[in-house]
């Protein structure tokens, strides 16, 4: 008894070795297993260092990458690389080419502009005679990249014209898969635009606003003398038949005119006018001539106070008075003599606005008629727009109102409320009903 209150309140005595079983004799004797060293097997993938006691790793053949590779693994990248290649290629030829182009029609066209300009290009006013005469010798420095494929120039210092803006639009040879696209979609289907080379110029006349835009120098205290060079506003064309329908589809101003055949002109030319008179007092000989020595190459010409795109408000329908030429570029800078001398013609015309463009009060009264004609319609459209707007604010605050109602309501007053509304919403239905019948 005192044994057994020993082992369990009393401090146990240490026990000898236990006796074991032969049964478990060979797994007693069996050693105890030992972690396997981890720095061994991260030194074998680590190359030998300069640290002392470490012991140098063997420069294998895992380093040499010839020696582990061959060609056959490179299949993919020897697949692309053509395609890469003549990618790169093809965008620098058709880089240059754009360039090319642009750089040929500055040289053709940079006298002329010149001659009629005090300020051509970006670099501001020529102060001495060796500055213009380096214009000249370097056309191209007339010239702004905006894109690969769009160059663009600018003029200005004359009478009558406050600047012009010239646009030379060319493909995209730069990127072969959407080059050679519009040209197959072109083929295919007539509402793609296929890539066409022209240039665009806006001459852009002061109708009379020379001094709301000619700066005055600071110390000249004296007012502006020019000139009168306000014009009737009017819409005048001479267009190519091959592009007329499309110029008509592209311009608002061109759909207000109509169609009217010159004896004057050559065959495949037209005049889109909005009075004969205009026609007879515009129609120079020098600029027939100049229309036909130009050839396939001129596209349209117009004098305009209208807005290209239609317009929706009447803010829009301001007149703003310029005139526009288009003309595709020939294949060889040696093309350029037959189409420069309509592009004086155009550089000139505002002087011949200036000068003739007063026409009669009957004439006037008949294309201002056509304008005001577009103006009631936009001004129509604007009151139905607000009309509208105060009928959707009106039934807005009208159901607000019945919502708020609504809450105020229990159940059964809401039921009432709901039932009320359906029967007038049934009467009105049968006075419609009756009033049809």
């Amino acid at each position: 008894m005192a044994g057994m209150f020993k082992n369990m309140f009393g401090g146990s005595q240490p026990s000898g070795s236990a006796k074991l079983e032969d049964d478990f004799a060979d797994f007693v004797k069996a050693p105890e297993p030992s972690p396997a060293s981890i720095i061994a097997a991260v030194s074998s993938g680590v190359p030998a260092s300069s640290t002392p006691g470490v012991s140098a790793v063997p420069y294998t053949k895992w380093y040499r990458v010839w020696e582990r590779t061959s060609p056959k693994d490179f299949l993919q990248e020897a697949m692309v690389m053509p395609f890469i290649l003549l990618i790169v290629v093809f965008h620098l030829w058709g880089t240059r080419k754009n360039r090319r182009k642009a750089r040929e029609w500055a040289q053709a066209h940079a006298p002329s502009l010149q001659n009629e300009f005090a300020v051509v290009g970006f670099n501001g006013i020529q102060k001495s005679e060796e500055e213009a005469a380096a214009v000249l010798a370097s056309p191209d420095s007339i010239l702004k990249e905006k894109t690969p494929q769009e160059f663009v120039t600018y003029a200005t210092g004359r009478q009558n014209v406050a600047f012009v803006d010239v646009a030379i639009k060319l493909p995209k040879r730069y990127n072969p898969i959407t080059y050679w696209m519009d040209i197959t979609f072109g083929f295919l289907f007539e509402s793609w635009t296929s890539p066409t080379e022209t240039y665009e110029a806006i001459a852009y006349t002061f109708d009379g606003k020379e001094k709301d835009v000619v700066p005055v120098p600071a110390k000249d205290t004296s007012s502006l003398k020019v000139n009168n060079s306000a014009y009737d506003g009017f819409i005048w064309a001479v267009v190519h038949k091959n592009h007329m329908r499309q110029f008509r589809q592209d311009r608002y101003d061109a759909s207000m005119t109509f169609t009217k055949e010159n004896q004057k002109l050559p065959s495949w030319v037209t005049v889109m006018t909005e009075s004969a008179e205009i026609t007879d007092t515009l129609l120079t000989p020098e600029l027939i001539q100049a229309v036909e020595k130009a050839g396939d190459n001129f596209k349209y010409l117009i004098v305009t106070d209208q807005p290209v795109d239609k317009p929706l408000k009447i803010e829009e329908t301001v007149p703003r008075k310029r005139v526009h030429i288009c003309l595709s570029l020939p294949s060889s800078a040696s093309g350029y003599t037959s189409s420069v001398p309509l592009f004086d013609q155009f550089l000139r015309l505002a002087d011949r606005l200036v000068a003739v463009a007063h026409f009669r009060a009957e004439v006037m009264r008949k294309v201002r008629h056509a304008r005001e004609e577009e103006i009631k319609k936009l001004r129509r459209a604007d009151e139905e727009e607000k009309a509208e707007e105060r009928k959707l604010a009106a039934e807005k605050i009208k159901k607000e109102e019945r919502e708020r109602l609504l809450r105020g309501m229990n159940a059964e007053e809401q039921r009432k409320f709901l039932e009320r509304e359906r029967e007038r919403g049934q009467k009105r239905s049968m006075k419609k009903y009756t009033k049809r019948g």
